[in-house]
């Protein structure tokens, strides 16, 4: 379905990120990870998903706080496996803090993680994108790109700012083949979420017990926390052929809770 292209997925160690580049992979795509973690892990990891199927599989360890790390990481991403067909944009963090005491060091590094990273992946890679006439950049946003929650201030403002530089990148690529979208999980379980659920316990005066059951799930009326492999199965779609028409989209994939 994917054969021969060439896929970025920033924020792939571990969580969303690591699905989506497990399944990009399985579809025969050329996949880019890019994470933190344990050098040796990962390098199990990169070379477990090349052997399991078939493909290429690299890993560079960029700073994507950094403009100049996001510079190496595609130049890296091109001279190894290709020009860049499809860049999913999914690396993030996250802090949790009444905003009258949030860290400027936090904000700071949320705001360059989470949203001018994406810009400047995209920026380094959509000429290549529109002088080839194909392109598929994937935003994991959230569904803080669309509604707010109490103590975020700088992952909801990240995630709104991506909303927008989707909906331009979108407009700017509609005629040259290149789609851009946003897909706007729920609450995943994910190493991002679990760390915040301390902090949120703190800040709201709950228990972790609570966080997960009246404040997480609550906000989801499923009641289930969304799957890494669902999320992995849309960019998949949105990256084939079937979805070229597809662009300047926000999907929720969040079990009801922007429905209301």
């Amino acid at each position: 379905m994917l054969t021969g292209k060439t896929a970025l997925v920033t924020g792939s160690t571990s969580g969303i990120g690591l699905a989506i580049a497990r399944k990009l992979a399985s579809k025969g795509a050329k996949v880019m990870l890019n994470g933190m973690g344990d050098a040796a892990e990962i390098e199990k990891l990169r070379a477990e998903m090349a052997a399991e199927f078939g493909v290429e599989v690299a890993f560079n360890s960029a700073d994507l706080t950094k403009v100049e790390g996001i510079e190496a990481l595609i130049a890296d991403t091109t001279q190894k496996l290709g020009d860049l067909d499809i860049l999913v944009n999914n690396a993030g963090i996250q802090h949790v803090s009444p905003i009258e005491d949030f860290p400027v060091d936090k904000w700071n590094m949320i705001i360059a993680l989470n949203l001018s990273a994406a810009f400047h992946t995209t920026r380094l890679s959509f000429k290549g994108m529109k002088d080839r006439g194909w392109g598929r950049i994937i935003n994991i946003a959230s569904a803080h790109a669309l509604v707010a929650s109490p103590f975020k201030a700088a992952y909801v403002a990240a995630k709104h700012g991506i909303a927008g530089l989707t909906k331009t990148i979108a407009l700017e690529g509609a005629e040259h083949g290149v789609t851009c979208n946003a897909i706007c999980p729920g609450y995943v379980l994910t190493p991002l979420v679990e760390k915040q659920i301390p902090d949120t316990a703190k800040a709201r005066g709950l228990t972790e017990e609570q966080v997960i059951k009246d404040v997480l799930l609550a906000a989801q009326p499923s009641k289930k926390f969304v799957e890494t492999d669902d999320i992995a199965e849309l960019v998949v779609f949105l990256s084939s052929d079937a979805a070229k028409a597809i662009t300047g989209a926000l999907q929720s994939i969040d079990g009801g809770w922007t429905a209301a």
